[in-house]
């Protein structure tokens, strides 16, 4: 049986009351209901929960209910900061300051500020230096540059009083390669404080993070004893299509459901980059907005989101940037093109729609080699797919890729992104976490050469010796015909053909490094070798000569303190060198070989 707000056995501070009424949530979901009171009770938490299940407001209310208390002895200052929420992403640190900002529009004295990348970091400081930022939410890159950074705001001090520290989605955090960073930032936070992790998968390296950040800590597991770890009101479906068919399935898919708002996941930015040029020439029938977000696109992100977010009706293209956390209203479609690279990045994906109790659906395609993944994905995650059929036949397959192949064959740009996309995709499934189960060697590529309406596959070293009769090129087909539709990037291409028709060398600004890029691998690594080989010679007999000139001395009876000063940091020298404590190029500087 749910709680009521009413049912918390710690009393909130009557502003943090009104704050949480302003949602018009009668109930606790069951992380907020195990955490809330820990955190008030002065406990550290590490809180594992599904995606969607309310861990936000599981950590800002007794954040603020804290916060509140310690003002009733003293105003915070502007400067002072009492609580830090550390995000995995920018998105996500933007959409925990939307849910703060609505909260402290019942709280008065409490101010927060939004630090992550997209602004300058000169932005950041002024704005801090003239608002100040009771809380702070941030990505760790940002928050550790302002730490550690010789910039116009003392950080450090202003940190002294925190109160509550929070990871929020802990195993993205280390997912995303922030270990030390994250460990720069602890050396700087007092000891003497709260801290709540939060996360939907709890890790060997999450584990690691409890015991290097949290003291005694308290664990929560909403998730552990459920029968599957997506939403209730989440239904999953699988499509098995025809190896050169996924883009056929997926739109026919969009036509026969009539999809309203929904987002559709592929493997890499490139790809997002390539079928957001597509798309909206193959979806006019669905008369909606096609989107596209990934982690390269900086700055317009926040645009795009915005934009999906506002969207009644919207397609959103996107990688998994946008897979932990982001809560968008009304999405009633997840799509997936492939398989995510990790088991995990499954839930994770998926939990983008029926959130907050709503209803939604996800649909993965898969090609015929891929069916295994279902049974996989049940026994790893405790997720069941339900089959659809696949409407899609070899009439429209042939269609869409003689409509893409008309649009790559007016515009060279548009062919270079299909063929970056295509070697990315492949790239991206190799890194696959199950390698055992989705092996590139069984990849149909000729046919995805077809789904990605290649004029001509590339030449890389996945396609030596594989079987690719299923893609049918363009007979007499020259591309340096295609042209770009940019005039100018045109007449710079014209020009450098006509200098290589000339002289059989495609002008370059790297042509001088030309001998150097083509030299064979083993002969690069031969050449290394000696030039290491001779450093080595050159350290050795300057020691023996130092060494020499010592005993020299010592048999004459002249060595002075100056000699056996230098000879001492010689040895010194060679001893840090040895343990890799300095580089070859410092030890050859301080020894005086350079």
């Amino acid at each position: 049986m749910p709680k009521s707000w009413h049912e918390l056995n710690v009393h909130l501070n009557d502003e943090v009351c009104n704050a949480v009424k302003s949602f018009n949530f009668p109930y606790m979901t069951p992380v907020q209901a195990a955490v809330i009171p820990q955190l008030l009770n002065n406990k550290d938490v590490a809180a594992e929960a599904v995606t969607g299940s309310g861990k936000t407001l599981a950590f800002l209310i007794p954040m603020l209910d804290i916060l509140k208390k310690r003002s009733f002895e003293e105003k915070w200052k502007k400067h002072q900061v009492g609580a830090i929420i550390i995000s995995p992403t920018r998105e996500l640190a933007l959409q925990t300051k939307e849910v703060l900002e609505q909260m402290l529009k019942n709280i008065e004295g409490l101010t927060q500020i939004l630090l992550v990348g997209g602004s300058s970091v000169e932005d950041d400081i002024k704005h801090f230096r003239i608002n100040g930022g009771n809380i702070i939410i941030c990505t760790p890159g940002r928050l550790e540059d302002l730490l550690t950074g010789n910039h116009a705001i003392n950080l450090p001090n202003s940190i002294k009083h925190l109160e509550m520290l929070v990871l929020d989605e802990a195993d993205r955090l280390l997912d995303l390669g922030f270990q030390k960073t994250l460990d720069t930032i602890f050396s700087f936070l007092p000891k003497q404080r709260r801290t709540g992790l939060f996360s939907a998968t709890q890790t060997k390296e999450v584990q690691n993070l409890i015991r290097a950040g949290l003291r005694n800590p308290v664990l929560v597991s909403v998730s552990a004893k459920a029968k599957q770890s997506t939403p209730d009101m989440l239904q999953n479906f699988y499509i098995v299509s025809k190896n050169n068919g996924k883009l056929a399935t997926l739109i026919c898919f969009l036509e026969q459901k009539q999809v309203n708002k929904s987002m559709l996941f592929l493997p890499t930015c490139a790809c997002v980059d390539y079928w957001m040029k597509i798309f909206p020439i193959l979806c006019k029938k669905l008369n909606i907005p096609i989107l596209a977000i990934h982690g390269k696109m900086k700055d317009k992100r926040k645009v795009v989101l915005e934009k999906f977010r506002t969207s009644e009706k919207a397609l959103l293209l996107c990688t998994d940037v946008m897979a932990r956390g982001i809560d968008i209203p009304e999405v009633d479609w997840v799509l997936q093109w492939d398989p995510p690279a990790n088991a995990a990045a499954f839930v994770h994906r998926v939990g983008r729609t029926a959130r907050q109790g709503n209803n939604g659906s996800a649909l993965i395609i898969l090609l015929e080699n891929e069916e295994p993944y279902v049974n996989f994905i049940d026994a790893n995650q405790r997720v069941k797919l339900q089959r659809l059929n696949d409407s899609a036949d070899e009439n429209k397959i042939n269609t869409l890729r003689e409509i893409i192949r008309t649009l790559l064959l007016k515009d060279r740009a548009l062919m270079e992104k299909s063929t970056k996309a295509y070697v990315s995709h492949i790239r991206a499934y190799s890194k696959h976490e199950c390698s055992l189960l989705l092996k590139v060697q069984e990849l149909p590529l000729g046919a995805m050469g077809v789904t990605y309406g290649l004029l001509q596959l590339p030449k890389m070293p996945e396609l030596k010796n594989r079987d690719v009769s299923d893609f049918s090129p363009i007979d007499n087909l020259d591309l340096n015909n295609i042209p770009y539709k940019d005039k100018i990037r045109e007449q710079s291409r014209l020009k450098k053909l006509d200098e290589y028709k000339t002289t059989g060398v495609w002008p370059s600004k790297k042509q001088k490094f030309t001998k150097k890029v083509t030299e064979s691998w083993s002969i690069t690594k031969q050449n290394k070798e000696c030039r290491k080989e001779r450093r080595q010679k050159r350290k050795q007999s300057k020691l023996q000569a130092a060494n020499q000139e010592v005993k020299n001395k010592k048999r004459k009876g002249g060595i002075s303190k100056e000699d056996l000063e230098e000879l001492k940091n010689d040895i010194n020298l060679l001893k840090k060198w040895k343990k890799k404590k300095i580089s070859d190029e410092q030890f050859e500087k301080e020894i005086g070989l350079t």
